[in-house]
This record gives structure tokens, sequence and C-alpha cells, in this order.
């Protein structure tokens, strides 16, 4: 089962460096990340979000591939590519894996104008070396999955590791 994370920086800049440190946290084998997400509160109030994967074009890519083979079936490769792309281009636009959006954009609309949040869905994690590489950015907890016992630790944690 994958633990949820949602970590609060002042700014979009820093949230993706903090995407950026688990994404090498994971290259390193010391976090399985399901996904990976910054939630971006735009000065002007809009919520951005900025996935990890985009759905949208892996769908397109392969609706492509398949029209294209099923065009040549029928002698019309070139518009069963263009038919096969737009639709998985629209079914991957529908399809929401991991960290639902909706719910991100709820928790992004608290952001204070300017400041981004990153959410994690971990599969699992060495909390050891994972904490102290992330509590150096300075984000705040706002949100978990964790038991209220098990995320007042991994406060104490990140505050412990944060530089003086």
């Amino acid at each position: 089962m994958s633990n949820l994370f949602a970590l609060a920086y002042p700014d979009l800049a820093t949230a993706q460096q903090v995407r950026n440190e688990a994404i090498s946290l994971q290259k390193q084998q010391l976090l399985d990340l399901e996904d990976i997400v910054v939630v971006e509160r735009r000065q002007d109030g809009r919520i951005k979000l900025h996935q990890a994967t985009s759905t949208t074009g892996l769908a397109a890519a392969s609706g492509a591939l398949w029209g294209g083979v099923i065009g040549l079936l029928f002698f019309m490769p070139f518009l069963g590519a263009a038919v096969g792309g737009a639709t998985g281009a629209a079914v991957g636009a529908s399809t929401d894996i991991g960290v639902d959006d909706g719910f991100m954009r709820q928790v992004g609309e608290h952001l204070r104008p300017g400041a981004a949040a990153v959410f994690l869905l971990v599969r699992k994690a060495t909390a050891d070396k994972v904490v102290p590489a992330l509590a150096k950015y300075q984000g705040q907890i706002i949100q978990t999955s964790l038991s209220a016992e098990a995320e007042e630790h991994l406060k104490e944690m990140a505050k412990a590791a944060q530089p003086a």
C-alpha cells in the first residue's frame, strides 16, 4: 500500500528541485514512487498541475501506432494513424493515474498565490536517507496518509534533519 505526502514550498522553483531530488532518490533505489506531481498556485489564483508523466502523449502515440497498423489492413495507414492518435489522445487526457487530480486541486486552493506543493505517492522508502535529503528544502508537511503518531514522528525527523 502506498502512502501520500503533500509538502508545501514558497515557490515553484523549490518544489521542482524537490521533485528532481525525489526522482534522483528513486534512481538510487532509496525511494519507490508511484506518482509525483508539483501543484502550483499561480499569482492569479489558478491551479496548475505539473504531472511527471503525460498519459495524453503516451496514449496518443499508442493510438497512432495501432491505428496505423489497422489502417494498413484497409490500405489507409495515414488515416488510421491520425484517427488512432486522436482517439488515444482523448482517452489519455481523461485517464487519471496516481494521486487524484481533483484532490490535488482542492489542496492547491489553500496555498498562497505563488506557492507550490509536491505530492508524492510512495510505495516504500528508506526514511533515514530520504527524509534528510528532502528536509534540506524546508518544506511544510500539509497532508499525509500516515497515522497521527507516524505523521508526528515524520515531522520530528524532518525538523531534526533541517539545516540550522
